[in-house]
């Protein structure tokens, strides 16, 4: 085994994967839950429930990744998984954006558990991702 992969593979980043991929997990498993309630499609657009189920499918992959690999290109995978969900879950309570092309618009200005457990899991888990990329080094990002 090369030194990186000695490295990547320390107890701390090993925790740091488990934790990140949990928090993508719990992101996936509340849009899955969520999905149908979300699912109303409009003209030339598709249903909100139709992201929800591609956000838990790569939310899915991403934790996947990750835990597997731990390179800098896993972290970021998740980072931008992550930090992109907890960006929506946040724009759609306080922002009330149109229909943009297919995507249809998803205000909803009020906070109930999943919706807020999915935030902070998002949030957590992306932060996290962005500390294992700084602790895994400067190098060369690997697939």
């Amino acid at each position: 085994m090369s030194n990186r992969v000695l490295a990547r593979n320390r107890p701390i980043l090993v925790g740091l994967r488990v934790v990140i991929a949990i928090g993508l997990a719990i992101d996936a498993f509340v849009h899955v839950q969520l999905a149908a309630n979300y699912q109303i499609a409009y003209p030339g657009g598709m249903g909100g429930g139709t992201l929800f189920w591609l956000q838990a499918a790569a939310a899915v992959l991403a934790a996947f990744y990750v835990l597997l690999r731990g390179s800098r290109l896993s972290y970021l995978v998740a980072a931008v998984v992550a930090l992109s969900a907890f960006a929506a879950v946040v724009v759609s309570t306080y922002v009330q954006l149109p229909a943009i092309g297919p995507i249809p618009a998803m205000y909803e200005p009020i906070w109930f558990f999943e919706k807020a457990l999915s935030a902070v899991a998002e949030g957590a888990a992306g932060v996290l991702a962005v500390v294992g990329m700084i602790l895994v080094g400067r190098g060369t990002p690997e697939a």
